[in-house]
């Protein structure tokens, strides 16, 4: 005899990852397939358009983009499954840069965002970032919710009705008419060349246009959405290929972006890296004369480099710095009404046009500060600070545990305290576990290489001898 059951009001759904941390620096990232699978999407999804509602509860809303990456795809349809079994409707706007997603969420009253990319990490990586109705990344309140319910087995009453999911790539033009609007009128870029390194991913259909569309003659790299290449010896962490254009096409400015577009590096006609700190300082004192910067103050983080630190004092200017990692520096600037922020790597945060990174954006206000000036990029940076010799070493550690918990390795910490005393106050110890990638970072900086290069590499023998 065939038994029908009837259906329980309890859904049961039970999380593999048990108690391990999720929740780094820049949202959740890891391998496509293993950490980032589809259980964990529908799960972060349903879990996360819960939090979200406690927070807006009369919205309905999550604006959905991705990257180029192959597992994108997986992700984005795993995360709408569970919003949607969360009662939330899902508007998914596809490839779109990360600061686009943030934008779409504070400008059409949804409840949150989501944006499914692994920034600068390479191909079989992804992540997911979630953003508020703020536009704003999630708080640690909200991301340590999501992370209690994912522990163990949960018991929750299952939704009466669920939401609706539908494809909106045309608000992406919303974005792009919003940078537009940020810009100086009358701005006209005709006259210079331009090359972008667009990474094979998220910017691809939106930089090149919004440049074009102001006059320049644009080269473009890597200007295709290939999941297989996106950030593969391209982009803002491998700047030689643009460096090279730079020169083979006599240009004037070049930009490399991300995967996801959030974060800007820049090179001068000459292949000169203009990165973070040097935007900062150029940015910061333009906006400075203006009298359009809240007591001359700038936020950045420990890997600031003290040349910018000490050339921005000297211009009157105050400098604050934080734990690596832009929410890190948001949180500053809206505790001290701080307008302009950012990170060595080239993530910038203006409160004047927007609170999100956006890599894209800053591309177009450097580019205008340049053409106002009448100088060139190269005859700026001149005008501005030499940095201090600085190393940044990766030491790969796979354990969690032990790259998380690397201060109780007391070998390390008498070989850090060794070098801080070694260096006074002619340079700087960093030495931290990335919170995006399963590498141990030691940094050193000082007055001259040879300091630099002789207590990288002793730190470095030290990490790898006990922690990796």
């Amino acid at each position: 005899m065939l038994q029908i059951l009837k259906k329980p009001d309890i859904l049961h759904i039970s999380n593999p990852i048990a108690k391990t941390p999720l929740f780094g620096t820049d949202g959740i990232r890891g391998k496509a397939g293993e950490l980032l699978n589809s259980t964990l999407g529908l799960q972060v999804g349903y879990w996360g358009g819960k939090v979200l509602q406690e927070f807006t509860p009369n919205q309905k809303t999550v604006i959905i983009g991705q990257d180029s990456r192959n597992s994108s795809d997986m992700l984005t349809m795993a995360l709408s499954s569970g919003l949607l079994a969360a009662g939330l409707e899902v508007w998914n706007v596809g490839l779109c840069p990360t600061p686009c997603v943030a934008y779409l969420t504070r400008t059409t009253n949804a409840i949150g965002g989501v944006m499914i990319s692994a920034s600068h990490n390479p191909p079989e990586d992804n992540g997911i970032k979630l953003f508020n109705a703020q536009g704003l990344k999630l708080t640690k309140d909200g991301t340590s919710k999501i992370e209690s319910a994912l522990q163990g087995a949960l018991e929750i009453k299952e939704n009466i009705g669920y939401g609706k999911y539908h494809h909106r790539p045309s608000l992406v033009e919303n974005y792009i008419e919003f940078l537009h609007q940020t810009l100086p009128s009358n701005l006209d870029f005709r006259g210079l060349k331009i090359v972008l390194d667009l990474a094979w991913g998220a910017c691809v259909n939106t930089a090149p246009d919004i440049f074009k569309a102001l006059g320049a003659e644009v080269i473009a790299l890597h200007d295709e959405a290939n999941g297989d290449r996106i950030n593969v010896n391209c982009g803002s962490t491998h700047l030689q290929v643009l460096q090279q254009a730079m020169k083979d096409h006599q240009a004037d400015l070049g930009f490399a972006f991300d995967g996801d577009a959030d974060r800007v590096m820049a090179v001068d006609a000459q292949g000169q890296i203009v990165d973070g700190d040097y935007i900062l300082y150029l940015w910061g004192k333009t906006l400075k004369e203006q009298k359009q910067l809240p007591d001359n103050l700038i936020i950045s983080t420990v890997m600031a480099n003290l040349g910018f630190e000490r050339a921005w004092q000297k211009l009157g200017g105050n400098l604050i710095r934080t734990s690596v990692g832009d929410q890190y520096v948001q949180s500053e600037m809206w505790k001290t009404g701080a307008m302009l922020g950012g990170e060595q790597s080239g993530h910038i945060l203006c409160h004047h046009h927007g609170f999100s990174g956006d890599g894209v954006q800053t591309a177009l206000h450097l580019t205008a500060l340049v053409q106002k000036s009448g100088l060139s990029l190269t005859e700026l940076l001149a005008q501005s600070f030499t940095t201090y010799p600085q190393k940044l070493q990766n030491i790969r550690v796979e354990d969690r545990e032990r790259r998380l918990h690397w201060q109780d390795c007391d070998p390390l910490q008498k070989a850090i305290d060794q070098a801080q005393k070694a260096l006074g106050n002619e340079g700087r110890i960093l030495v931290r576990a990335s919170g995006t990638e399963p590498l141990m970072r030691v940094m050193v900086e000082a007055i001259n290489h040879d300091l630099v290069n002789y207590w990288t590499g002793k730190l470095s023998t030290v990490v790898e001898q006990n922690l990796a």
